[in-house]
């Protein structure tokens, strides 16, 4: 089992119970689109906590999109039909580790006031029939909340 972030780090040791709940899936290959959180009492992220070596065994993994399952590309698909298969591979059942981050079709400019009001980062808003692509894509739009802890604390940091 292996755990990638965007740096090409294999973290599976430092998120045994992400790992553990993902050997438990019913696969013999799959490449999730992910994000790993620290979550608080509220359910929101917490930032501070993301960072901390010592909450790793707290941390969420929040699946959004499926790229491979047992060896098929699925990156040609629509995102609708690759996010049913997703939740079909992480199941009904609660994981406490893997959580399946369903689709809103909903406005998009309410669900990033709401988003803003709960201090979240922001959104990601994605057109249902487009196929699978890495990196900036005119097929979806992020939306970030320059109030969020993690948007301040980004543009903040000292990257010089």
């Amino acid at each position: 089992m292996r755990c990638f972030t965007k740096g090409g780090y294999d973290w599976a040791d430092r998120f045994p119970a992400i790992a553990q709940a993902a050997l438990a899936l019913k696969a013999q290959s799959f490449l999730i689109d992910r994000e790993a959180v620290v979550c608080g009492l509220t359910g929101c992220q917490i930032s501070t906590r993301c960072s901390s070596r010592r909450r790793d065994r707290d941390a969420v993994l929040f699946a959004f999109n499926l790229i491979e399952h047992d060896g098929s590309d699925l990156r040609d698909l629509a995102l609708l039909d690759r996010k049913q298969r997703l939740a079909k591979l992480v199941g009904k059942a609660l994981r406490a580790a893997i959580q399946f981050n369903d689709h809103l079709d909903h406005d998009g400019a309410a669900v990033f006031s709401h988003a803003c009001k709960l201090g979240l980062e922001g959104i990601v808003s994605k057109r249902i029939d487009a196929p699978y692509r890495s990196g900036a894509s005119k097929t979806w739009l992020k939306s970030k909340n320059p109030a969020s802890a993690a948007v301040r604390r980004e543009r903040d940091e000292d990257w010089g």
